[in-house]
């Protein structure tokens, strides 16, 4: 089976109606693919670094504060301190996401204005932290997932496909994140990697992060933390939602020139906007339209896409939940 047959058979499924997404023409300040023109991208892709420092300073603090209201209701009643543990366990789940935000973001070049902190803060400091071996492997993966969506060369070409699926295959999907089973295979390799010369350093780079981590945890005199309030969140919640969260920017869309057909448009909540997709990333269709604007800026042109028409009515998801009922038959 060639990739175009793949596409028409696997892709698709959640895609909106050709008849119902009309050919765009384009506008003052909008291409008719949506790009912004010359004067209106300038002034979008400026990258806000006193921002970003603020973001990621308080990013990589969240942790710390998360750990110690944990320690604290250790010494208040059960029942108050279970609702803190438990909103220490989600919160430090959606931190994950928050901080690959971040990350992210330095993959695009857009975290920093100066190449080398972009790279040195946001891949080889944040991206060796969070369960990666702070190289550009992501950067390189990661741009053939723009260059062509649903093409030969996208990553997560399988994770997408066939939405939408029955209620029973998504639930044991999402039961394989809860338990840790998507995070032990995501795990295995580094493990395996140091058996193999090949793979050995690479996998000594990914380990030593946690390593690392594991080191602070113990300074503070709470090495358990490592396990309860690092590890578990990342292994079960974090790999829900992170399954949940790309489901929701490309699950059952298909290859196409036209990015609206590519990629979901979901309307932000404040939720979605301050905690769980932060930073302006949950506007992805923006992001896909023009992936050389900072995070901070794209609401401003998600605007712009709404006002002159690239988004039409009856695209948009009214919300995460809504939309997540869209992916069972």
């Amino acid at each position: 089976m060639d990739h175009d047959d793949r596409v028409t058979r696997f892709t698709g499924g959640l895609s909106p109606a050709e008849e119902t997404v009309p050919p765009f023409e384009g506008t003052d300040r909008l291409r008719p693919d949506g790009r912004p023109k010359p004067a209106f991208r300038a002034e979008l892709r400026r990258i806000p670094n006193l921002v970003n420092v603020f973001h990621t300073v308080v990013a990589l603090s969240l942790p710390f504060a998360y750990t110690w209201l944990a320690v604290a209701a250790g010494a208040w009643t059960l029942a108050v301190a279970i609702p803190t543990w438990i909103f220490v366990f989600v919160m430090m789940g959606s931190w994950f996401q928050r901080v690959l935000t971040l990350h992210h973001e330095a993959a695009h070049r857009l975290l920093f204005s100066n190449r080398r902190w972009n790279d040195l803060i946001g891949e080889k400091l944040i991206g060796w932290l969070v369960f990666g071996d702070g190289g550009n492997g992501y950067r390189l993966v990661h741009t053939q997932h723009h260059r062509d969506e649903f093409g030969e060369k996208e990553p997560d070409f399988l994770l997408y496909s066939l939405y939408p699926i029955s209620r029973a295959s998504l639930r044991r999907k999402l039961v394989r994140d809860a338990v840790g089973i998507s995070a032990y295979k995501n795990l295995k390799p580094a493990f395996v990697g140091l058996f193999k010369p090949g793979r050995r350093m690479r996998a000594i780079r990914y380990l030593s992060g946690q390593v690392f981590v594991f080191t602070i945890f113990m300074a503070f005199g709470v090495w358990w933390a490592y396990f309860l309030l690092w590890l578990l969140p990342w292994a079960t919640y974090f790999r829900v939602f992170n399954r949940l969260r790309a489901l929701a920017e490309h699950g059952g869309m298909t290859r196409s020139a036209d990015r609206r057909f590519t990629t979901h448009n979901i309307r932000q909540g404040v939720l979605a906007k301050h905690v769980f997709l932060s930073q302006g990333i949950g506007y992805h269709l923006a992001h896909h339209v023009d992936s050389g604007i900072p995070m901070s800026n794209l609401a401003k042109l998600h605007r712009a896409l709404e006002e002159d028409g690239y988004i039409v009515p009856g695209m948009t998801q009214p919300g995460y939940w809504s939309f997540f009922r869209t992916l069972v038959q």
